[in-house]
Parts: structure tokens; C-alpha cells; sequence
């Protein structure tokens, strides 16, 4: 359901788009406002509605619902770590800091088995 959503707030992104692009802005009509003689003033009303403003309200409804929707199925995701039954590996286990005291980590390789009782006693 996921895959869906996502792939219908693509389109709708990308059609948002193109339809914002295609429409004319207001700074067009600016000029015939200060005396070209144009019907319509620079803040008055804007008229009937057209296609594309139409389009623009019902493409930013399904984007919003859509962009939600994928927010709560995001957040509400109960699924299990892909890690979760990995045994540990052996060199996650020489360095695990939370290994029981009584088990010694075995020394790494090319360190002497002479140093590291030194180690030890300066803790």
C-alpha cells in the first residue's frame, strides 16, 4: 500500500508542478490596472475560476492527504530489524565491552601474552 501511495504523490507532485508553471501570474495584469482600460483592478475579484486553477486546488488536496497518509504509515511501522536473529560474530565478542567478567577475550593477533597482564593490574 506503501509503494502505491508513493507512486501517486510522485505524479501528483510532478503534475503540481507543471499546472503551477502553466498559469499566468498576477504581475501580468498589473499594468492594465493603472489605466490600460481592462475590466478587472489589481485587487479586485479575480472572476470564474478556471481549469487550471481548479486543477491546482484538487492536485494540492490529494498531495497534502497523500503526504500525510505516507507520514502516519511511516511512523506507525512495526516491523522487525533484518538483524535481529545474526549470531555474533567472534571478533564482536573479543570486543564487547559488555562480556560477563569471568570470560577473557582472546588477545589479538601479534601482541604478546607477557604485556598484557601489565595491562590488566593499570586498571
Amino acid at each position: 500500500m506503501t509503494t502505491v501511495l508513493i507512486i501517486i504523490h510522485v505524479i501528483v507532485c510532478v503534475a503540481l508542478i507543471l499546472i503551477v508553471l502553466l498559469q499566468t501570474g498576477k504581475g501580468s495584469d498589473m499594468g492594465a490596472a493603472f489605466g490600460g482600460g481592462s475590466s478587472q483592478t489589481l485587487f479586485g475579484s479575480t472572476g470564474a475560476s478556471t481549469f487550471l486553477t481548479k486543477a491546482t486546488t484538487a492536485a494540492a488536496i490529494v498531495f497534502m492527504l497523500t503526504s500525510l497518509t505516507i507520514a502516519y504509515l511511516s511512523s506507525n511501522k512495526t516491523g522487525k530489524s533484518i538483524m535481529e536473529n545474526q549470531p555474533i560474530s567472534t571478533q564482536q565478542q573479543k570486543t564487547d565491552p559488555t562480556a560477563k567478567a569471568g570470560e577473557k577475550a582472546a588477545a589479538p593477533a601479534g601482541q604478546n601474552s607477557a604485556a598484557q597482564p601489565a595491562k590488566e593490574s593499570k586498571q
